[in-house]
């Protein structure tokens, strides 16, 4: 039986396990990447380690999210960043220069690569057809020191596009089509893998996009062929070199079929507050906006910034709009300016802001009390923008500049003819900021401000465990909801002690000072609990408070993994009818809990206030071995 692209490229970093669906597997990681938010964290784990330098083919460390310099913090842990990247072998992005994965994909990403990223959109190299894959911080500290990657083996979701995008309709709509059939849930356990004649109508950049906002469908990843389209993207960039021919072969199966027409889409929109509440844009038309953002990682790209510049040639933004855009890179801006579209949206009033995440994170650009806010970015969580009570509309670049202009909410088809766009044949490289490896970083300091707090030792499980419940959520739990970004609080990602005071803080203020004083304790939670962002101080900053067990529903993918990375004991209900037995306070019991980790046995008896409850332990046996020693680092430190 032929492969799919992604099984080819499974089977040729295959190190450990067999490629069967459904059992844990062990690959090569050709490459990493880490952001500022995730990736102190990430490097402090590096050190923990104890290897002299990465081992990857190469590893890029960029500074992205916590842009904001409001005090030291920020400044302190990107020149933390640097001398780390000098000191250990790696590429150094730094501040303003632009996001991880629009600069991955023209800088570094190649196909057939393997790509492992401290951030939940690291499939955004999909896009080029890497299997790119988003992991916690201490995963990519693992692989950055030559180990495999743990994942189990997904199966594969084909997703055949036929027709061609309408004017005014973009890669955003198909993407946007799937969350709307599938939801957030729909990609769980699956690798969405793109064929079909349609395919080929699709730039890089607009597979990326697709690739990128995929992480939402909570999918391990997403991935297209590479084709003549990637081969002249690569030599746009200068890169033509690394390219070569990806595809599934004829005979390839996938395990699930979904077919999207794209001569069909009109514009879509998710309405607030998850990315699968879509509407036609038609159906929501009319609402007045307050504030348009166009930019993230998921469309700031040239071609996406292009087509707002010469949609507001002789058009002005609306007086009662913030429009403001975010490049996805310096080389971006470069080739703007040098095409002379910079000057466009200055006169038309557009907000013009460093390369960076920004809004996106929350870290500025929060949206007016009881106002709405269109944004091409991949994610609306309640409050992620930092406005309680938020309304944040997700689109694409074509509806929000049309929104920009009219003050509501437009069909952009109501604009008239759609622009032009000529891309250049060979971009501007705009890559000057960044910092080759040395050849030797030995003799270099690592620089470490105050804010930098040491790692924090947790201990291996008691024989049996006993706790309580210190919290029940409910179903599409976030990592937003977990451990809050933000203005105030990402710059405290390289200090637990501080930034475990924000945990659960959107859906209980008081839960860190209860959870600290409260020994150890369990939280109880629905379906795909665990969504969004890849932050594994979300596992982290709970097992600091005394969280050691969780038990849900299901588990979102990355949450899972960071979980047993930090000794938290991942449970589910056997009989989901069991939640309502569990409420807050209640006394929990777990016998024989070394025993039955030490064993074999996939379901594990706890008492709940005396009564029994049984649940299931999907685990591997390495799995088994990590929550033992409590945790990944511990079981590397013995090995």
């Amino acid at each position: 039986m032929g492969m799919t692209i992604a099984e080819k490229i499974i089977a040729a970093h295959l190190v450990e396990g067999e490629m069967i669906k459904g059992r844990e597997i062990g690959i090569r990681i050709d490459r990493t990447l880490t952001q500022d938010a995730t990736g102190t964290m990430a490097y402090l784990e590096f050190e923990a380690i104890g290897i002299p330098r990465v081992k990857t083919e190469s590893s890029v460390c960029y500074v992205d999210h916590n842009l904001v310099q409001s005090d030291f913090k920020n400044a302190d842990d990107h020149r933390f960043l640097q001398s780390i990247a000098r000191r250990y072998g790696l590429f150094f992005s730094p501040p303003g220069n632009g996001i991880s994965h629009q600069l991955n994909l023209e800088r570094f990403g190649l196909p057939g690569k393997t790509l492992l990223g401290s951030d939940s959109h690291t499939p955004t190299g999909g896009g080029l057809g890497m299997l790119a894959i988003g992991a916690g911080g201490l995963d990519v500290a693992m692989a950055m020191a030559g180990k495999p990657f743990y994942l189990i083996m997904p199966q594969i979701y084909g997703i055949k596009l036929t027709g061609k995008l309408q004017p005014w309709v973009s890669a955003r709509d198909v993407l946007l089509e799937l969350l709307r059939q599938l939801t957030v849930k729909g990609g769980v356990g699956y690798i969405m893998e793109y064929f079909g004649s349609g395919v080929k109508e699709l730039s890089v950049t607009d597979r990326a996009a697709i690739t990128n906002f995929g992480a939402e469908l909570g999918a391990t990843t997403s991935i297209f062929p590479s084709d003549e389209n990637t081969r002249k993207f690569l030599e746009s960039q200068g890169r033509a070199e690394g390219w070569i021919e990806l595809s599934a072969d004829d005979d390839a199966k996938y395990d699930k079929i979904i077919e999207i027409d794209m001569s069909a889409l009109e514009p879509l929109i998710a309405c607030p507050s998850s990315p699968d509440n879509v509407a036609r844009v038609s159906e929501v038309a009319g609402r007045k906006v307050s504030q348009v953002l166009i930019g993230s990682c998921s469309n700031s790209s040239l071609r996406d910034l292009l087509v707002v510049a010469k949609t507001l040639e002789n058009r002005e933004v609306n007086l009662d709009v913030s429009f403001e855009i975010n490049p996805g890179s310096r080389q971006v801006l470069e080739n703007m300016a040098a095409m002379g579209d910079i000057q466009t949206l200055i006169h038309a009033g557009a907000r013009i802001h460093q390369a960076g995440c920004l809004g996106c994170i929350g870290m500025g650009q929060a949206p007016a009390t009881n106002t709405i806010s269109l944004r091409t970015f991949p994610r609306n969580f309640p409050g992620r923008s930092g406005t309680k009570n938020d309304q944040v509309y997700l689109c694409s670049p074509e509806v929000a500049v049309a929104a920009a202009i009219t003050g509501k909410i437009t069909d952009p088809r109501e604009l008239g003819e759609y622009p032009s766009l000529t891309l250049p044949k060979k971009y501007l490289p705009g890559d000057a900021r960044i910092e080759p490896p040395l050849a030797d970083g030995s003799h270099v300091e690592v620089i470490r401000g105050p804010n930098i707090a040491p790692f924090p030792e947790f201990s291996p499980p008691p024989e049996s465990w006993q706790g309580k419940v210190l919290l029940k959520t409910g179903n599409n739990i976030t990592t937003d909801h977990i451990m809050p970004a933000g203005a105030q609080i990402l710059p405290l990602r390289s200090n637990i002690p501080a930034i475990s005071k924000f945990v659960f803080n959107q859906l209980d203020q008081n839960f860190a000072k209860r959870a600290g004083n409260g020994g150890p304790g369990m939280v109880v939670g629905g379906e795909n609990y665990g969504q969004g962002s890849s932050r594994e101080h979300a596992a982290l900053a709970p097992r600091y408070l005394g969280v050691e067990v969780k038990l849900v529903k299901s588990f979102a993918r990355i949450h899972k993994a960071n979980l047993i990375n930090f000794g938290i004991l991942p449970l589910t209900f056997a009989d989901p009818a069991d939640y309502d037995l569990l409420e807050e306070g209640a006394e929990i019991e777990i016998p024989n809990l070394r025993q039955t980790l030490a064993g074999e046995n996939t379901q594990l008896e706890i008492k709940v206030n005396g009564k029994s409850v049984m649940t299931d332990l999907d685990v591997s046996s390495r799995h088994r071995r990590i929550l033992l020693a409590g945790g990944l680092l511990n079981w590397a430190r013995a090995k």
